[in-house]
């Protein structure tokens, strides 16, 4: 069983993206996004998955930035 519209929008918002952000992030057409969760178009089983891996990878970074502040200016230059 899949998630529902709702289910969607609420992981959505937990991992701080909108539709339009995801369908960039993830390389699908944004009308594609805005449709699922319609009875025909059901949201696909891989997207709860990518969603929480994007939130540890996300936390990741932010703790990564803490810890390791100066690797950025390293990185950039």
């Amino acid at each position: 069983m899949g998630i529902t519209k709702d289910d969607f929008n609420r992981l959505l918002k937990l991992v701080g993206l909108n539709k339009k952000a995801f369908a960039e992030k993830t390389g699908l057409a944004y009308s594609t996004v805005a449709n699922w969760g319609g009875k025909d178009k059901p949201v696909p089983p891989w997207v709860p998955s990518w969603l929480e891996n994007y939130r540890k990878a996300a936390t990741l970074e932010s703790v990564k930035g803490v810890i390791c502040p100066d690797d950025d200016a390293k990185e950039g230059g």
